[in-house]
């Protein structure tokens, strides 16, 4: 279980810091989109998110082998 938390964590950093090293003019337009949005959507597309990544998280658990 740790080893796929540690590579869930490893991917994430490597997926985000290729955005941020191959778009940073991107993100800053996506920064700036963000902070205008309402705090409930922000908040309901972080629990959607984590809803998705735990049913992942469970998937590959269960079934991953």
């Amino acid at each position: 279980m740790l080893t796929i938390i540690l590579a869930g964590i490893g991917m994430w950093f490597l997926l985000e810091g290729a955005i941020y090293a191959g778009m940073p003019d991107a993100m800053k337009r996506f920064g700036a989109w963000l902070s205008e949005m309402p705090e409930n959507t922000i908040r309901q597309s972080g629990l959607w998110s984590m809803a998705i990544g735990a049913l992942l998280l469970y998937v590959m658990v269960r079934f991953g082998g």
